[in-house]
Order: structure tokens, then C-alpha cells, then sequence
């Protein structure tokens, strides 16, 4: 029940100077290719965003609603009379 004790390496990885011009390609028609996944996968597209798209509209718009509410309740406080 001995413990072996085991070599290892240790791997430090890095570009080159000379080969970083490969990243600027990543993001060359960034839009293009947006675009063509989009129409290629639009279903799924679609079933991502519209929930999202309705749950910030919704948010937005009972937000919107509570700020007429304290305003009218505001008003109606400033009133004389009420």
C-alpha cells in the first residue's frame, strides 16, 4: 500500500507573435454569419427570443403602469377636497 510517486509536466501554451493575425478573422462578417445561422436555425431562433422579447415588454409595461398609479395617487393626495 506504498504511495509511487509520479512525474509530471507542466504545459504552458502560447500564440506567436507572427501567428496572431488568425484572430482578427474570428470576427471578419460577423454579421454575415449571424445572419446565415439565423436563417438557418430561425425556428429555434424564434423560440429563444420571443419569450424573452415578451417577458421584457411585459415588465416594461406593468413598470410603467405602477409609475401612472403613484402618480394619480399623488394627485388625488394634493387635491383638496378628496
Amino acid at each position: 500500500m506504498g504511495k509511487t510517486p509520479v512525474r509530471m509536466k507542466a504545459v504552458v501554451y502560447s500564440l506567436s507573435p507572427f501567428q496572431q493575425q488568425i484572430m482578427p478573422g474570428l470576427w471578419k462578417d460577423l454579421t454575415t454569419k449571424i445572419h446565415h445561422k439565423v436563417t438557418e436555425n430561425w425556428i429555434s431562433a424564434t423560440l429563444l427570443l420571443a419569450p424573452l422579447i415578451g417577458t421584457y415588454s411585459y415588465v416594461q409595461n406593468y413598470q410603467e403602469k405602477e409609475k401612472l398609479e403613484h402618480r394619480h395617487q399623488a394627485c388625488r393626495e394634493r387635491m383638496p377636497g378628496s
